[in-house]
């Protein structure tokens, strides 16, 4: 299997938010995107770029699940945005249905996914985000398959690098 992996700085939410347009714009069905970083660290920023990305009407707010655990946009592909937070056991996602989420032909964005990398399928996207400073984050991008490797080195070229 194909594996890349690229940094990207981004030194502003509105960068972040742009990022995640650019990634929202190429995605195809069935793309998992795997958001792992700290509290405060962009995912959310990030998930509303790739809505926008995806035409998720600019009318609907996108905000983390926390305490829901899935939200569901519609645009250009179905968006399910997934926060883990709170997941304290794998089998909790048997409860919300995770596999056929990520089964389906729709975009799944996952926040904190660190709990659950052994779940993720083998062909999928892992952003690591660090905080540099307050506004400045670091993007670790790890493509796991074709698609991904692709997604990337679009997300690259669109992105200026």
């Amino acid at each position: 299997m194909k594996i890349t992996e690229h940094r990207i700085i981004s030194h502003s939410p509105e960068e972040t938010a742009r990022l995640g347009a650019i990634l929202g714009k190429y995605l195809s069905n069935g793309s998992v995107i795997a958001l792992t970083g700290e509290l405060g660290s962009g995912k959310t920023c990030l998930t509303q770029g790739i809505a926008r990305g995806l035409q998720v009407p600019e009318d609907l707010c996108i905000t983390s699940p926390t305490y829901t655990l899935v939200n569901e946009y519609p645009g250009r592909l179905r968006l399910f945005h997934v926060d883990l937070y709170r997941i304290e056991d794998v089998a909790e996602l048997d409860e919300i249905g995770l596999d056929e989420i990520m089964g389906s032909d729709d975009v799944t964005v996952i926040e904190w996914a660190e709990k659950i990398m052994e779940a993720l399928p083998k062909e999928c996207l892992c952003i690591s985000i660090s905080i540099v400073d307050d506004h400045t984050r670091d993007f670790l991008l790890t493509g796991c398959g074709q698609t991904a490797v692709d997604l990337i080195e679009k997300c690259l070229h669109e992105f200026g690098l």
